[in-house]
């Protein structure tokens, strides 16, 4: 399986020692990170059900959702219409997200500007079985986070018939972008690598996307429930493979 080239941003925090730099693309339309707590978390999630026609907005936060809400649903009608401005501002306002969730699946920034290319082909094909089970973006994501599975598949086939044949030479790896601490980056790239694909997933949108649990489920087709309980496994596994080895703070006293 591939390498997983993680982009965060420079607040993410691992462990107390362990602070990566590692890159994320910048847009003015993400949703801010969140630290990354490999403990666990207490938090308890919004619900992902839209709000009725008749609720009133309580407060700014409110207001903002229900706004979001209402921009889904009109980009959606649009797309369905059959409007290709709509399908413009649906890359403006997620393309950049969608880039750097497909470039941490797939290690590559030119697969990852393959797969946003494929799911936008995919996205105008099916738009007429959008039903709004879940907000048109979800929807969307849904279809990178597939696109990019097919992608991962496709090169793990093409790399066993690859190793079936006489090699001609050693292709050197993809160069990775620069960071201050490229050992510990290398090494949470690995322990990403090692998780299952759900943990990854599930991991990837949360911690580094910045989704809810209840846009996950509607994304992985699996419930909030599930989506919490893989979150807490998958931080599990990083910490205890990111933890120094016992004694090595102790190895070089006297």
């Amino acid at each position: 399986m591939g390498s997983v080239g993680l982009a965060l941003s420079a607040g993410h925090t691992i462990t107390a020692s362990q602070r990566p730099a590692v890159q994320h693309a910048e847009s003015q339309h993400t949703t801010p990170k969140r630290p990354l707590q490999l403990l666990g978390e207490s938090r308890v999630q919004p619900s992902e059900l839209r709000p009725s026609s008749n609720t009133t907005p309580s407060s700014p936060l409110a207001a903002g959702e229900l706004a979001a809400n209402n921009e889904d649903l009109a980009l959606a009608a649009a797309c369905q219409r059959g409007e290709l401005e709509a399908y413009g501002r649906l890359y403006q306002l997620q393309g950049a997200r969608m880039k750097n969730l497909a470039r941490n699946l797939l290690g590559s920034s030119s697969d990852a500007e393959d797969a946003v290319q494929e799911t936008f082909l995919k996205v105008q094909r099916s738009i007429a079985s959008f039903r709004g089970q879940s907000s048109f973006v979800t929807w969307a994501f849904r279809i990178l986070v597939n696109t990019c599975h097919d992608m991962r598949r496709r090169r793990v086939r093409r790399k066993e018939d690859a190793s079936q044949e006489p090699s001609e030479g050693f292709a050197p790896p993809e160069a990775r972008a620069a960071g201050s601490h490229p050992s510990l980056r290398l090494a949470l790239e690995r322990a990403i690598d090692t998780l299952t694909q759900r943990q990854r997933d599930v991991f990837l949108l949360y911690e580094v996307e910045g989704f809810r649990h209840a846009e996950i489920a509607g994304m992985l087709e699996i419930s909030e429930t599930v989506s919490k309980n893989t979150l807490f496994y998958a931080k599990k596994s990083l910490r205890q493979l990111l933890a120094p080895p016992r004694g090595s703070q102790l190895g070089g006293a006297e």
